[in-house]
């Protein structure tokens, strides 16, 4: 891996670096492509074509809905951590599955499950209510593994100096789950810029929305380019404020100590309340895209059209296995840098791969449909260009999981493997590598889950006549076939449960292993 004896990067390890720019490289492209193809036509004609009463419009519905989802989301996702980590909550251990069951189901499952639940549901209060619902998992998820792990002896402190148990949390705890927080309202409002099928099935236009209009009806690709850059824009924004909102407040100790599990406080006659929210939560995030769909799919049962569901199961599953192993490969030069080596060179290379996830899969799409008509046309529409597509957009999140992976191997063993006479490539391969592993096969599974749902750039990038189970299924709703939707839902989601379930108890598990140590 280009490393010294002792596991650090060093100045001479040019393949690492160099392999870390080449992943930098591919994920900047769709970024300088749109950028390049909106203001081909000049400045002047771009601006005109920002300056339209329409696109005040888009903008100020994908601002209404990325303020009122993620407000959402923060109240939901916090209430229903704190109640599962730091109370009396009979059956936690049942709860914390059951919030983290929503991520199983697509958005656009969910959407369509609430409109055949519901077909007046529409507009923004239809889009925020669906995008809730399924988005708060990822701010209750990281919320709640700060609250397990926090020490009790900073409550303690503040309610000694006479504050009571609400003004404590608030004042002592509250903080201290503030990166956590932030971080999950951040994925929540980039998955909300680059939230396609949700939208589009509830009537809600956004930028994303509104992306793929131009291209499918009009085939306008500079207009697509113009607005795909206003939500470059919107994404940048919303980065930079979580940088300037998160700050440098110090949030860890010195030392670790030992950690004192937080006393649970008391729900006593709030117990009954408590229970009936989260139950609440939970059938309107799970019961009712399970009800939807299962209605629907003895519906099916009894139709005379066959589906073929085997044939786009196995695309769905060769798609995703392919794009997960090759992002994982991909994500361990950068990951290695990141956790090895803290310089503004490894910060840039975080920072493009951020920004380029960041966009919608139509945006990328869009990219790569240009590069590949214009300079590699023999890969326009093959499974090249759509793998390349799924590395951009999902790297980060392998690279996350194999970061923190790295950052808990101690270097030591790399140098004690070269001393005792073996190669960089062996040390890697029979020392680091099997340490790195649950983290790596965490990200690789985040990756699946993301491939084996995602819709706008399968749309767009997948070879001619192939199906994903999410294209299957969009099709079929589009057409408002519910009946044969059903089956490719019903797929989507048995195919993502037990991924989600093992994230969730593997991070418990290496939850507890930090506490222990």
């Amino acid at each position: 891996m280009g490393v010294a004896p002792d596991g650090r990067v060093t100045p001479t390890s040019l393949p690492l670096r160099l392999a870390a720019f080449a992943v930098a490289a591919l994920c900047s492209l769709p970024v300088v492509v749109v950028v390049l193809k909106a203001f081909e036509s000049g400045p002047g004609q771009a601006f005109e074509l920002v300056w339209r009463p329409r696109v005040g419009e888009l903008l100020g519905n994908t601002v209404w809905l990325v303020v009122l989802t993620c407000t959402i989301t923060a109240i939901l996702g916090v209430g229903s951590a704190w109640l599962v980590e730091r109370t009396t909550l009979p059956g936690a251990g049942f709860w914390r599955v059951a919030l983290v069951a929503p991520l199983a189901v697509p958005a656009f499952v969910n959407s369509f499950a609430w409109a055949s639940f519901l077909p007046a549901l529409s507009g923004r209060a239809g889009a925020v209510l669906v995008t809730s619902l399924s988005y708060f998992p990822f701010v209750f998820l990281p919320v709640a593994a700060v609250l397990r792990s926090m020490d009790q002896g900073l409550e303690e402190a503040a309610r000694s100096l006479g504050l009571g148990p609400w003004r404590a949390f608030l004042r002592v705890s509250l903080p201290q789950v503030r990166p956590a927080l932030l971080g999950g309202v951040l994925l929540v409002g980039l998955h909300l810029l680059s939230e396609f099928g949700a939208l589009a099935m509830l009537q809600y236009p956004t930028f994303t929305t509104a992306i793929l209009d131009q291209f499918e009806v009009a085939f306008d690709n500079k207009s697509g380019s113009v607005l795909a850059v206003v939500l470059i824009m919107l994404a940048l924004t919303l980065l930079t404020i979580e940088l300037l909102v998160r700050g440098t407040r110090r949030h860890a100790r010195v030392g670790t100590g030992t950690v004192r599990r937080p006393a649970p406080a008391r729900l006593g006659a709030a117990t009954p309340l408590a229970l009936l929210g989260l139950a609440a939560l939970t059938a309107l995030a799970l019961g009712v895209p399970g009800w939807s769909i299962v209605r629907w799919l003895l519906k099916s049962a009894d139709s005379m059209e066959p589906i073929s569901l085997l044939p786009t199961l196995w695309s769905t599953l060769r798609f995703a296995l392919l794009a997960a192993v090759i992002t994982t490969v991909a994500a361990f030069p950068v990951a290695w840098l990141l956790a090895r080596s803290r310089t503004w060179f490894a910060l840039g290379v975080e920072r493009v791969t951020y920004v380029a996830s960041s966009l919608p899969g139509v945006v990328v799409a869009l990219a790569l449909i240009t590069l590949s008509i214009q300079y590699v046309r023999p890969l326009y529409q093959t499974t090249t260009v759509l793998v390349v597509a799924y590395v951009i957009l999902f790297i980060p999140r392998v690279m996350v999981a194999i970061r923190a992976a790295i950052a808990q191997t101690p270097p030591e063993l790399g140098e004690a493997s070269r001393v005792l006479g073996q190669g960089p490539i062996a040390t890697f391969l029979r020392v680091q590598l099997p340490l790195t592993l649950r983290g790596t096969l965490a990200g690789f599974a985040l990756v699946f889950i993301a491939v084996s749902t995602e819709l706008t750039a399968t749309l767009l990038l997948a070879p001619t006549g192939t199906e994903t189970l999410a294209t299957a299924f969009w099709n079929a709703s589009a057409s408002l076939d519910y009946a044969g939707a059903a089956p490719y839902a019903a797929a989507m989601v048995l195919l993502s449960a037990p991924l989600t379930i093992l994230l969730l108890r593997d991070r418990g598990h290496r939850k507890n292993k930090d506490q222990l140590t």
